[in-house]
């Protein structure tokens, strides 16, 4: 009789732990949580809270916000070249100020008549005497404005070559011929574009959005 009762208590036991392990897994408590011995799970904003200061947390959801702004923006952003909307210049106005510097001597940087011309002085100088701001370098200047065909050229547009020295810009003033810089001990003079020399080391023709 005692084995008995012993062994309809196991059965009763067993039978209440299938019972709470079935009401644990409908309600998604775990047997550590129904004991008391693990805390529920904390919502997002009471766990911040927790651990920051009241006043802490619009200035960090702030900060939050601007960085994720900030770095879209970063992503997004593109940085193209400023657009000169002035007027528009006739070319053959460019091509003749050029001209008039003919025989000033080449000086490395300069970019005025009193101090002489490297290559891209010169463009930079006969540009601005109208209003039309080019780059100085002739790196910046060989991808101004639009590409030009050598065949379409017209007098003012910028003719780049690729020289030992690298990069060389000038003015197109027609009929083949352009106006530039050449070199220390040299002095600003018109040359052909299909001579020995120059055939082969046109690269690019360029217009600037004013020119006409």
């Amino acid at each position: 009789m005692v084995e008995e009762t012993l062994a309809e208590k196991g059965v009763k036991r067993n039978a209440a732990r299938f019972e709470r392990a079935d009401a644990d897994r409908v309600s998604g408590r775990s047997f550590a949580q129904r004991k008391g011995t693990v805390c529920p799970p904390w919502p997002e904003e009471a766990r911040l809270s927790a651990f920051l200061p009241s006043a802490t947390l619009p200035v960090l959801i702030l900060a939050l916000l601007c960085l994720a702004l900030f770095a879209s923006g970063c992503s997004l952003r593109s940085t193209p070249q400023a657009v000169d909307h002035g007027p528009k210049v006739p070319g053959m106005a460019i091509s003749k100020t050029a001209l008039t510097t003919v025989g000033t001597p080449y000086s490395y940087g300069g970019s005025t008549p009193a101090k002489g011309f490297d290559c891209s002085g010169l463009v930079a100088w006969a540009y601005e005497r109208h209003g039309v701001k080019v780059p100085r370098t002739a790196k910046e200047q060989s991808i101004l404005g639009s590409s030009v065909s050598k065949s379409a050229l017209q007098p003012g547009d910028l003719v780049v070559f690729q020289i030992s020295s690298g990069l060389h810009t000038g003015i197109y003033t027609g009929k083949g011929r352009f106006v530039h810089s050449p070199s220390t001990g040299k002095r600003v003079r018109v040359d052909d574009m299909n001579s020995k020399y120059w055939r082969g080391k046109f690269v690019a023709g360029r217009r600037h959005a004013r020119i006409y």
